[in-house]
């Protein structure tokens, strides 16, 4: 049985009206959108704005930012020298007045330094004046003379303004002596420093600082074989003594030792 043929359906003209429609519906939006975000408010826009930065930072890979600091709160460290031990700063400052008593007196006896009557030396006990016996007393004697006189007056003038203790000490060569006032070398020498240590009273020195030592013919600084070195040894000593901090060592007792089996 043949198909009936359908008829043809005449052609709709008005569908362009749909498209028109369309666009006029979206032109429409179009507007309405743009009118809104130009009156949007600028509190609100901004809340949006950082909704948005705030989900789309959540999306993205963290990075690790360099840390800056404050420059405000940066603290500067200051590095100084280390301490100088107490103890070690009081040696110091001693060495340094000891070569200062030194100087002074080395100005006062220049001229019997210069002739070899007189030595100065400075050691850790303190600074050592050795002068000739010949320059301050006469030969067995054991009174100063006028120069010598002098000569120590002008070195009691540096020790009076000073706290140091002073020990004087006689010595003797080994010749032997014996007479009325001095039985042995060892009475001339004691009273020889004797002398010294009298007159240092006498112009100012404090008598508490002072010590006066007899050594007779022990300690000699030369050959007691020659006139010279006989010469030589006949010598008074004036110690200027350091106030350094002795180093004291106990001594342990030894215990009772134990019977050998």
């Amino acid at each position: 049985m043949a198909r009936r043929k359908h008829a043809e359906e005449p052609d709709n003209h008005d569908r362009w009206m749909v498209s028109y429609a369309d666009f006029l519906t979206l032109l429409f939006a179009f507007f309405v959108v743009m009118y809104s975000v130009s009156s949007v408010n600028e509190g609100k826009y901004r809340v949006v704005s950082q909704a948005l930065t705030g989900a789309f930072n959540q999306m993205l890979p963290v990075q690790e930012q360099p840390y800056l600091p404050d420059p405000k709160a940066v603290q500067f460290k200051v590095i100084s020298r280390p301490k100088v031990p107490e103890k070690t700063e009081t040696l110091v400052q001693e060495r340094v007045k000891m070569t200062g008593l030194a100087h002074g007196i080395l100005d006062v006896l220049a001229p019997l330094i210069r002739e070899g009557k007189v030595r100065v030396t400075q050691t850790n006990r303190g600074v050592a004046i050795e002068i000739n016996a010949s320059v301050l007393f006469a030969p067995g004697g054991a009174n100063l003379s006028a120069e010598s006189s002098q000569a120590l007056s002008a070195v009691a003038s540096v020790l009076a303004g000073d706290d140091h203790d002073i020990q004087v000490e006689g010595y003797t060569d080994n010749l032997p002596i014996n007479n009325v006032i001095f039985p042995s070398n060892w009475e001339l020498s004691a009273v020889r420093a004797g002398s010294v240590v009298r007159l240092f009273i006498d112009r100012g020195v404090d008598e508490n600082r002072l010590t006066a030592v007899g050594q007779g013919p022990k300690t000699p600084v030369s050959s007691n074989d020659t006139p010279e070195g006989r010469a030589r040894n006949r010598r008074v000593t004036i110690t200027i003594l350091a106030l350094l901090p002795e180093v004291k060592t106990e001594v342990p007792i030894a215990g009772p030792k134990s019977a050998a089996p």
